[in-house]
């Protein structure tokens, strides 16, 4: 039974996607399981499995094509099928005549009449105004390819002699940025999938480059928004104007958590976990959250959908830009479990080596800029999530305490919702009880 493969749909902001390359030719055989082409969406780079065993009959899709999710891109079909079988298959995924079971030995030129073609051959003989009766067919049965097109409309136009370099295994996005920087990345590491180079590859080999300039010393000019800059740009933009959002501020008193954790620290081993605010602050959110529900949703054109867990979260700053993994069910997890998986999510991130599943299903987002020495601000929020906090620096301030002005360690809180979903005052009642269980260590703990 012949099978269709369609472009996957990796979250529900997803809409489309680009197959940046196949890893299967037409003809070959795929096992269940096995990579079969890889996608580039806005967010993340990813390989997309075969959804069963068979031939790669039929490639509707080509390599560098962006088409909406679920659009069939290949077709799968079993060896022991008929043609007139595969045919009727074929026709209904928008493909024209069937594979044979031999390939020539060469290509063969046709006299007219019908000519048999893959659909994205005519397609492009089309668009390029080519007559397929004049293109040497390599495929069964002398049948014309994408390849076989290709190939002759570069013969027509007498192309410059190509390098005898090999191709940069490089997405496509990588080699866009590259460009843009005048970077060459034959001789870059990749740190993708077969050693893939990705944008993140080039955008570390350009900050670090010996030309490099140091944030503080870019000079006055343009500078293209192209990138994961451009992508930032759009997904901050679409949140801002797709959403009524508000943020509201508390300010608490932290003195007690921050002796707290150093006795935590000076207890444990040189070799266990170091636990930190962010650490204590992600257990308080997960602890808080089931109590206000609304703070824990997403909203879409189904609705509003509240989630019975937590999947949380964590801002991770890079060289030129900003990625957001979650902790799956992290309201399951203890303080330190928590603080490993944390620590495990940002270090992947910082080597772009995050998958799909690891960036989508958040349900709320912690942004911690403590360590940048600012006291607070309004974080935007990361749809279709409902609620993103902002941590700002525990710093020292004098503070009544017990009747007495006392030095204290004071923390600022802010709080970004959909307003929406929510109104002020559930918000602010999430946020105050937030800020009593910083204030008060123990109570996070029962």
């Amino acid at each position: 039974m012949s099978t269709e493969v369609t472009m996957p749909k990796w979250g529900l902001t997803m809409k489309e996607g680009k197959i940046s390359r196949w890893f299967k030719a037409e003809g070959d055989a795929v096992k269940a399981g096995e990579p079969l082409f890889e996608v580039e969406t806005s967010k993340i780079t990813n390989d997309v499995e075969s959804p069963g065993d068979g031939l790669l009959f039929q490639i509707v899709v080509p390599a560098g094509e962006t088409v909406p999710v679920q659009t069939v891109v290949a077709m799968l079909a079993q060896p022991g099928e008929t043609p007139e079988r595969l045919e009727q298959v074929a026709a209904t995924a928008g493909a024209s005549a069937p594979e044979a079971a031999s390939k020539p030995d060469k290509p063969t030129k046709k006299s007219g009449g019908f000519v048999p073609a893959s659909p994205i051959a005519r397609r492009l003989a089309k668009q390029w105004n080519l007559d397929l009766s004049q293109i040497p067919g390599s495929g069964p049965n002398g049948r014309v390819t994408e390849q076989d097109v290709r190939s002759f409309k570069e013969e027509q136009e007498k192309p410059a002699p190509a390098s005898a370099a090999q191709p940069v295994n490089a997405s496509d996005s990588a080699k866009s940025l590259a460009a843009q920087a005048g970077l060459d990345i034959s001789g870059l590491s990749g740190s993708g999938p077969a050693g893939r180079i990705t944008k993140i590859d080039v955008m570390r080999a350009i900050n670090a480059g010996p030309d490099a300039q140091p944030r503080a010393g870019i000079q006055p000019g343009v500078y293209p928004l192209a990138g994961m800059r451009q992508i930032i740009a759009d997904n901050m933009m679409t949140s801002l104007h797709g959403s009524a959002q508000l943020t509201v501020f508390v300010t608490c008193d932290v003195t007690d958590l921050h002796a707290w954790l150093g006795r935590l620290r000076a207890s444990a081993d040189a070799e266990g976990p170091r636990f930190s605010y962010n650490d204590f602050i992600a257990l308080a959110v997960c602890r808080t959250l089931p109590k206000h529900p609304m703070l824990n949703s997403w909203l879409t054109e189904d609705g509003i959908t509240v989630h019975g867990q937590v999947n949380l979260g964590i801002a991770v700053a890079l060289d030129d830009g900003l990625m957001v993994p979650n902790v799956k069910n992290a309201q399951q997890l203890s303080l330190s479990e928590l603080g490993l998986e944390i620590r495990k999510l940002a270090g992947l991130a910082r080597k772009g080596g995050l998958t799909m599943d690891e960036i989508q299903g958040g349900t709320f987002t912690i942004s911690n800029v403590s360590m940048l020495g600012v006291d607070g601000f309004t974080p935007i929020l990361n749809p279709p999530e409902t609620g993103i906090l902002g941590v700002g620096r525990a710093m020292q301030a004098p503070a009544v305490h017990n009747g007495q002005i006392a030095v204290r360690r004071l923390m600022t809180l802010s709080l970004t919702f959909d307003h929406r979903v929510v109104d002020g005052a559930p918000a602010m009642r999430f946020l105050r009880s937030l800020a009593d269980l910083l204030e008060d260590p123990a109570m996070a703990l029962v």
